[in-house]
């Protein structure tokens, strides 16, 4: 008996090893101390040392039941950006610049080109974000996960100064709503996109002219970062007072967060065009309006406040950064919370 033959393959695990270190390589920033291989990862400070209050944020998330999408789909290479997506997002939201990120992949069976597949993801995620993916881990879990599934994780570490984290303290009655297109579900509620669709391949190559591309695809369409907008705007001379990362919980659950006590969130839903994908879950599925704003992000997938007098200045900063921004409501006074209208 030998490790191998309990289910772990050490010389499979060197492989990957190499495989993934083209596309780990395109992600390193001059800060990075070391390379692949060692015990941890480590990263320099010192360019940061001339910062009042040099603040470290920090953030972790999976990719969730997403997963099952792509294992159905033979798709690999874009569940990596959703999970970097995920951690970065939150570092930016608030007002922190993402340094570098750390993934874990534990499956069942490690196939080398897959886990690459998976690396290759998280490395363009980096690399939209200017995060380092200084390190990671990658487990072989016979018997706990089947031969042919895996699960994604990762965790971020960003800096602000002190003074300029977003906390939404700022905030007052008048200032104005401004949120970005999302790619469309992102990663969260696929437990519920899991109910409405049947889960199978030729359902997943199904065309739909209202998506214009198949079920599939449009589901599996990776998440939006918006490290670099939120990066341009603050470069534009915009304070922006408030940030909520449109994830699980949708609207109702997020937006509140992103408010101080003594002001309420209206935000106009006819505002913005929905995504069909989202028209074609809820017709589907039969899902009350409610619970797919309190769910999904509806194709809003960041949103800020800012001064009234700095929205054009913010919406051309988000369009240079590539991104689409839509006046979608206001701050009112009045009990902590959000109204859509």
């Amino acid at each position: 008996m030998d490790y191998k033959k309990a289910g772990v393959d050490i010389e499979a695990g060197y492989k990957s090893v190499e495989l993934m270190k083209e596309h780990v390589k395109k992600t390193m920033r001059e800060e990075v101390l070391g390379g692949l291989g060692g015990f941890s990862g480590a990263f320099s400070m010192d360019k940061f040392k001339d910062m009042e209050h040099p603040t470290l944020v920090s953030g972790t998330d999976g990719v969730g039941t997403k997963l099952k999408l792509a294992f159905i789909m033979d798709k690999h290479d874009t569940v990596g950006i959703d999970c970097v997506a995920m951690c970065v997002n939150d570092i930016a939201c608030a007002g922190g610049e993402p340094l570098f990120f750390l993934d874990y992949i534990a499956c069942g069976k490690n196939v080398p080109e897959k886990i690459a597949d998976i690396v290759k993801g998280v490395s363009e995620g980096c690399i939209q974000s200017s995060a380092a993916l200084i390190g990671g881990e990658t487990a072989e879990m016979p018997g706990f996960y089947p031969v042919d599934e895996y699960d994604l994780a990762g965790f971020a570490v960003g800096v602000v100064d002190q003074k300029d984290l977003i906390t939404g303290a700022d905030l007052a009655a008048g200032d104005v709503l401004v949120g970005m297109a999302s790619s469309g579900v992102h990663s969260n509620g696929f437990s519920l996109v899991r109910k409405v669709f049947d889960m199978t391949k030729e359902s997943m190559d199904t065309y739909y002219d209202e998506l214009g591309k198949t079920l599939g695809e449009a589901l599996i369409a990776p998440t939006k970062i918006y490290v670099k907008a939120l990066r341009s705007v603050k470069e534009a001379g915009v304070k922006i007072k408030a940030c909520s990362h449109i994830t699980g919980g949708g609207f109702y659950e997020n937006v509140p967060r992103m408010l101080k006590d003594g002001v309420h969130a209206v935000i106009e839903k006819d505002s913005y065009p929905i995504p069909p994908i989202f028209t074609l879950m809820a017709k589907t599925g039969n899902i009350e309006e409610k619970m797919m704003y309190n769910t999904y992000n509806m194709g809003i997938g960041m949103m800020v406040a800012v001064n009234p007098a700095d929205v054009e200045k913010t919406m051309e900063a988000m369009k240079a950064a590539g991104e689409t921004p839509y006046v979608v409501g206001r701050i009112e006074a009045g009990e902590k919370g959000v109204t859509l209208c």
